[in-house]
């Protein structure tokens, strides 16, 4: 049976209490939703089951007709995906938080999505949410809100002749052209067929990786890897629902790949990194395509980096200009170390710039990086692109950027707090209790020195994961970056690296120290009243 034929079962309470769900959103009603969804809980419904009803319901509005607006002659970034990384991060968060707190990270979701809706209209204030609030300088709106703008109606399959690869290719033609209809109508031909339907994912989310800005320092409108992280999350839910049932997902999700405005010049420069570095070879104006048979024998490296290799590598990366880094990756590789090896040493340096970051102002391009590197880790692990060597350029180039960036900006320097005397005889679970105290302070240095200690006493690593994603996911009102620590918990657990304690000092800082919005206990205390969690409330 599948999750809409079970809803439908049900009818009376699921079905009703989803009709309900679907009104308070649309109402922009935070406050109704969420009790709603207190109900949906008790009622027993399924965390799969509850995120496709709620992709389902926000899906229509939460796209953009484009990612830019020019607003009396100002440029201005038009965000629109935190609804659905929300609901990615919630698949994997509600595992590690204890069973009665689990279902937080979807609470968190819900609350949020009824400000995610219409971030256009939002931007000129002609809508309430997340985007249009009275503390950034906008008046709130009074009244009756207006109805959410479908920007993108959903479409009918376009199925395609040819080999998988050349339909792949007209798809990604598409996108590159900014034809958003036509390419998610040709994409939903090609999710047809159950048997090449990974090839066909891995395509989408190649198609979000490659989509990268090239500059970033004085930039507020900017592609930072965004589409990889809305293709990812759409892989996940679909995987994690079942896609005989999961075209809601694919609406939210896949459409907006075309949307514009749309940047591969730092992937172009990773494809000539290949002839350049690792062919040794001139760049001409003659076409190239598809991948060397150097390059496919270089993803198969797996020598790991030693400890003084990878600190020097990094050293390159966050501390050198352009174009140092591709020279020493591309020796690196030459040598025969493992992409796969390097990226978990540039997912330590994102983590480093995170940490080194110190104004909540300021993590815009730092968290963004890091969720890049965990969204190509990701895609390596996942499937075998043969471009996914050409991605590990574009990795290091978006990390040397982000480290300038904040230095350019003047930030970028770790702060070290001293902690008071006879911390050393605490024991862990006392470290314990200080770091998460700090972090609810919003006093990040102190946070991480708490955390340092901890990690020093020999406390057990898997409680602190534990700890930090529930510490995330109390902190909502943009639960965007409770994905971030997602992201960081995720790769401790994978990262093979010389230091993957940083990923864990990243994440107590990143959470501590990133931009709140109003009351950000104010989700997790009404789940802990209506669940009856003490802990919470």
């Amino acid at each position: 049976m599948s999750l809409a034929e079970a809803v439908n079962d049900k009818a009376a309470s699921a079905r009703s209490l989803y009709d309900k769900l679907e009104d308070r959103v649309l109402a922009r009603d935070q406050v109704g939703a969420s009790e709603t969804y207190y109900d949906l809980v008790r009622d027993g419904r399924p965390l799969s089951e509850m995120l496709r009803e709620a992709v389902r319901i926000h899906g229509p509005y939460t796209h953009v007709p484009y990612h830019e607006r020019i607003d009396d002659g100002f440029v201005n970034f038009v965000n629109n995906d935190h609804c659905l990384l929300s609901a990615r991060a919630t698949l994997h968060l509600s595992k590690w938080l204890p069973a009665e707190m689990a279902g937080l990270p979807m609470a968190q979701t819900i609350w949020y999505i009824p400000t995610g809706l219409d971030i256009w209209n939002q931007k000129i204030n002609k809508a309430p949410g997340h985007y249009a609030r009275a503390e950034r300088g906008m008046a709130r709106q009074e009244g009756v809100p207006p109805k959410p703008v479908v920007h993108w109606p959903d479409q009918e399959p376009e199925r395609l002749d040819g080999s998988l690869r050349e339909r792949l290719d007209q798809w990604l033609t598409l996108v590159h052209r900014g034809r958003v209809l036509e390419a998610y109508r040709v994409f939903l031909g090609l999710m047809q067929n159950k048997a090449e339907r990974k090839a066909v994912l891995a395509e989408l989310v190649f198609a979000g990786l490659i989509d990268l800005q090239d500059r970033a320092f004085l930039n507020r409108s900017y592609t930072t890897g965004h589409k990889s992280y809305r293709a990812r999350a759409t892989v996940e839910l679909g995987t994690a629902i079942g896609w005989d049932d999961a075209h809601a997902v694919l609406y939210a999700g896949a459409l907006d790949i075309a949307v514009g405005p749309r940047w591969y010049s730092t992937y172009e420069m990773a494809c000539n990194c290949v002839t350049h570095y690792l062919e040794q070879q001139k760049i001409s104006a003659i076409p190239y395509a598809g991948t060397t048979a150097k390059e496919l024998a270089l993803l198969k490296n797996s020598e790991p980096l030693s400890a003084s290799e990878a600190e020097a590598f990094l050293d390159v990366v966050l501390h050198q200009h352009e174009p140092a880094y591709l020279g020493e990756l591309s020796r690196l590789l030459l040598a025969g170390k493992g992409p796969r090896q390097i990226l978990d040493v540039l997912q330590i340096g994102a983590a480093q710039v995170l940490l080194e970051t110190q104004d909540s102002l300021n993590f815009s391009i730092s968290q963004h990086c890091y969720e890049y590197c965990n969204t190509l880790g990701w895609f390596y692990d996942s499937f075998e692109h043969p471009q996914r060597l050409k991605l590990l350029y574009s990795a290091a180039s978006f990390l040397n950027r982000n480290a300038w960036h904040q230095r350019n900006i003047g930030d970028g320097t770790a702060h070290v707090a001293e902690l008071p005397a006879g911390a050393e005889r605490m024991s862990a679970p006392q470290l314990l209790e200080r770091t998460l105290a700090a972090i609810v302070a919003l006093d990040g240095p102190q946070a991480v020195a708490w955390a340092r200690a901890y990690l020093a006493n020999g406390g057990d690593r898997q409680m602190l994961v534990q700890q930090l994603a529930l510490t995330a996911c109390r902190l909502g009102n943009d639960p965007h970056n409770q994905e971030i620590a997602q992201c960081l918990l995720e790769d401790y657990a994978k990262n093979r690296g010389f230091d993957r304690d940083r990923l864990l000092l990243a994440c107590v800082q990143h959470t501590a120290v990133h931009r709140k919005y109003g009351d950000f206990l104010e989700c997790g205390r009404r789940y802990g009243r209506a669940m009856g969690v003490a802990a919470l409330v």
